[in-house]
């Protein structure tokens, strides 16, 4: 079973939500890394750029296939995980901590209510 930690935000495509005051870090679940296997490349989108809810921002590429990321809200990003074009892996082995994606400063942060906590998560995961 994969870990889903309390306090954080799900999308029903797999991404996680961290709110820290009117930021979001947002990265891929425990569930999605394990679904991908071993993932060889990231591609985010770069400091600056507007990301649109439920729209694609960027990729994950793994020995199995390539997987589109989408954003789980809207707003600016204001930091990249540039660690992971060296370390991809960090994503398989710590995507909560060292495997975060992108830090957003959120344009609409009414966007969270419609995200799930992580029963709701787990249920959809589950069933």
């Amino acid at each position: 079973m994969s870990a889903t930690p309390e306090g954080l935000k799900y999308s029903k495509e797999h991404e996680w939500v961290r709110v820290e005051g009117n930021q979001a870090v947002i990265g891929i679940t425990d569930f999605a890394q394990d679904e991908l296997g071993d993932i060889v490349f990231v591609e985010l989108p770069a400091e600056g750029a507007e990301l649109h809810a439920n729209e694609t921002f960027g990729t994950v590429e793994s020995v199995k296939t390539v997987s589109d990321l989408f954003a789980p809200v809207s707003g600016k990003v204001v930091r990249v995980n540039g660690a992971l074009e060296d370390t991809p892996e960090h994503v398989n082995s710590s995507p909560y901590e060292n495997g975060w994606m992108v830090v957003v400063e959120m344009s609409n942060p009414s966007e969270l209510e419609g995200l799930l906590d992580a029963n709701g998560y787990r249920a959809e995961t589950e069933a």
